[in-house]
């Protein structure tokens, strides 16, 4: 007679690293199946928010951001974000009362791994001092937003010849000095 093999998960403290994300197609290479029923846990999820989450969505919804916006739930690879700004490359995840805190690292990792900076707000912060966690987080956006300007700096001065653009706004040739001729 032959062992049935069952499914067991790993202990999360067994593996420290992080599982690596690729940034492939529609789903960084997860099955079309699987993000289906990432977008549909997300969708409940909104349906069905935390007290936190509603009063922060509901300030950020009120708030003037420019051109930075804030998504409630977002699936990125296969984790669901409280908020996500995908300009910035920045998350922010709601500490709830009672959920698996090395989880929550793991994905945080992973997220990392990939360019996105997570920050963790616990859901009583954001009850009892709203004016405290938006100042916190303006001050992680403005921080984001020096370390792009930086990494653009960097691209810049390491490849020289993408610098300017090879045309002008109408697609003609190289971009002319004197348009009066």
């Amino acid at each position: 007679m032959t062992d049935r093999k069952t499914l067991q998960l790993r202990d999360p403290s067994e593996t420290d690293a992080a599982p690596a994300l690729k940034k492939k197609g529609r789903g960084w290479e997860i099955s079309d199946k699987r993000l289906d029923v990432l977008h549909e846990q997300a969708r409940e999820m909104r349906r069905h928010a935390s007290e936190a989450n509603k009063a922060l969505a509901e300030r950020f919804a009120k708030a003037d951001l420019g051109r930075y916006k804030f998504t409630r739930y977002a699936v990125v690879g296969s984790a669901i974000i409280d908020f996500n700004c995908h300009n910035l490359g920045m998350a922010i995840r709601i500490d709830e009362e009672g959920q698996d805190d090395a989880l929550a690292k793991r994905r945080d990792k992973s997220l990392e791994s990939v360019g996105i900076r997570v920050m963790r707000i616990a859901a009583k912060d954001i009850l009892e001092d709203m004016d405290a966690v938006l100042a916190r987080i303006t001050a992680g956006m403005r921080l984001r937003i020096a370390d792009k300007a930086e990494a653009r700096r960097q691209h810049l001065a390491n490849n020289p010849r993408q610098s300017r653009p090879r045309y002008d706004r109408d697609g003609n040739g190289p971009p002319r000095n004197n348009r009066n001729r």
